[in-house]
């Protein structure tokens, strides 16, 4: 569990490129808008009603639409103009703050209305997350990424701080509807950052990915993916547990600790100030824990916070409580999707990221609405407690399922030689047969297939989506190896994602191959002409 070969190092070396700089000032106010507005709609819906399952709606249907569009946004990411695409998506979502502006100015905001406005302002996050991620590369110097990528999760927990106390103060002194006004102002200055970046228009690739294709391939690379699988389940057990903090979080201020809008406020921007001092010390603390010890941490101290909330303890020591929690919130949610990260490779990484917030909204999704339900039959107090004692439990068991290291290296290999063909080949035809032949002594049968076992991952997750082993029934040394991909173009595609531990991989198989020469490699297209050969 001990770690002493990492160091804790800065990363301010972005913001002196201007792009980043621009871009980063942006999403920060447009981040902050956004938690004015939130933090609005959670404290006008106490207002609407005292039902705890209306409160928790709230949540459930700001975080159910990335739960729903997180994987299409992901691929239309890869897909569209990133830059027209954000500015489409800051057009959406001021849509929705300047609607909740004027039902709140007029007095008609009602629940059902406060919960779709709120769902459709979740649709425009869920388009938003992966495009905003998708882009870092391209305003940052190679690197520079790393510490792009941690700028970005400090500028989200700056407008964590700032945005919901700034709210809570905003709606106390001058009601909802200005405080949505606030928010609509603050995707001015998103798209005019966005107007003013000069983006470069993408080359245009013979072996570009559609929309259909390419949301296949995702799903087959997440569906093929062990290690990913991990980090998946282990998100979703934490953040379902966890979520009842924060479903039930405006009925602990104004029921337990009997405070108001600002204070509400204050809770919150605890939160983001917890969250960015935990940024600041996480280095230390990764030279000291694992993933796994880390994300433990988290669960446990998550779990103390909510059994000292459900106790009703003074204003003042809850305020303390929240900060701690916001150290104990980012060191889960940097851990995990460090972790996934790190696991993944360029070509999906989008679609891959896309998945785990899929998985990570559901969990908030479904543990609101449980939770809610939970405290709709018994009280507050007992619904905190009751998640707390689950976290921990849950925690300890799952801590046996380890987190991949994520020390592979996934940088394409480029070694597949390019396949034969004797005449040029459409890139939509298909599906195609790869066959590769083996001859294998027996005394090494039972190694071989343990090895080809492990080759037939990377095969599905780089494209195949049919694998399997034969052996031919006259020669029983001669062993099959035999993949389907739905097209030329996507085995083409495969060729560029084998990464240098994927060609590892494959050498452990080829040792035991007999012969001076490499296993015969034959590739079949799907026979398609049907007026071929007719009289």
């Amino acid at each position: 569990m001990t770690r002493t070969n990492e160091s804790p190092s800065s990363g301010f070396a972005p913001l002196r490129q201007s792009l980043f700089a621009v871009l980063w000032v942006a999403t920060v106010i447009g981040n902050t808008g956004s938690f004015i507005r939130d933090v609005a709609s959670a404290w006008l819906m106490t207002d609407l009603s005292s039902s705890p399952a209306a409160v928790a709606m709230v949540q459930a249907a700001a975080t159910l639409p990335v739960f729903l569009l997180a994987i299409p946004a992901g691929v239309l990411a890869d897909i569209l103009d990133r830059r027209k695409f954000l500015i489409g998506i800051q057009f959406l979502l001021a849509g929705t703050s300047v609607s909740l502006m004027l039902l709140s100015a007029a007095g008609l905001q009602s629940v059902a209305s406060l919960v779709a406005l709120t769902f459709l302002g979740g649709i425009g996050a869920a388009l938003m997350g992966p495009t905003w991620q998708a882009i870092v590369p391209e305003l940052v110097q190679k690197r520079d990424l790393k510490s792009a990528v941690a700028l970005n999760s400090l500028g989200i927990n700056i407008a964590r701080a700032v945005g919901p106390a700034l709210g809570g103060v905003i709606l106390a002194s001058l009601g909802a509807a200005f405080t949505y006004g606030v928010d609509v102002i603050s995707y001015v200055f998103v798209v005019a950052a966005l107007l003013w970046w000069p983006r470069p228009k993408a080359a245009q690739d013979v072996l570009s990915e559609r929309f259909v294709g390419a949301f296949r391939a995702g799903l087959r690379y997440a569906r093929a993916s062990r290690e990913l699988h991990v980090v998946l389940v282990r998100a979703f057990l934490f953040f379902a547990l966890a979520s009842s903090v924060w479903a039930l979080l405006p009925l602990v201020a104004r029921q337990l600790l009997g405070g108001g809008a600002g204070f509400y406020g204050i809770l919150l921007g605890a939160v983001g100030l917890g969250a960015i001092g935990g940024a600041v010390v996480m280095p230390r603390l990764r030279a000291r824990l694992d993933a796994d010890g880390l994300l433990l941490a988290a669960a446990l101290v998550t779990a103390v916070v909510m059994t000292f909330l459900s106790f009703s303890p003074p204003q003042w020591a809850a305020v303390a409580a929240l900060l701690v929690l916001g150290m104990a919130w980012i060191t889960a949610l940097t851990t995990l999707n460090g972790v996934a990260q790190a696991i993944l490779p360029n070509w999906v990484r989008g679609r891959s990221l896309a998945v785990y917030l899929t998985v990570f909204n559901g969990a908030m999704t479904v543990g609101s609405l449980s939770w809610g339900a939970v405290a709709q039959w018994t009280s507050v107090p007992f619904t905190l407690l009751a998640g707390a004692a689950g976290l921990v439990l849950v925690g300890v068991v799952a801590h046996r399922i380890k987190l991949p290291t994520g020390e592979a290296d996934l940088v394409p290999s480029n070694h597949w030689p390019e396949p034969l063909m004797a005449v040029p080949i459409e890139n939509d035809r298909g599906p195609v047969l790869i066959q590769i032949e083996y001859r294998i002594a027996p005394e090494n049968r039972a190694d071989f297939l343990k090895a080809l076992a492990r080759l037939s991952g990377e095969r599905r997750r780089d494209g195949a989506y049919a694998w399997g082993i034969a052996e031919d029934s006259g020669d029983p040394g001669l062993m099959l190896e035999w993949f389907q991909v739905e097209s030329w173009a996507e085995h083409l595609r495969q060729h560029k994602r084998v990464s240098k531990a994927d060609a590892d991989v494959q050498e452990d198989v080829l040792r035991f191959h007999q012969g001076e020469q490499r296993p015969v490699v034959r590739h079949f297209l799907a026979f398609n002409h049907p007026h071929e050969g007719r009289a």
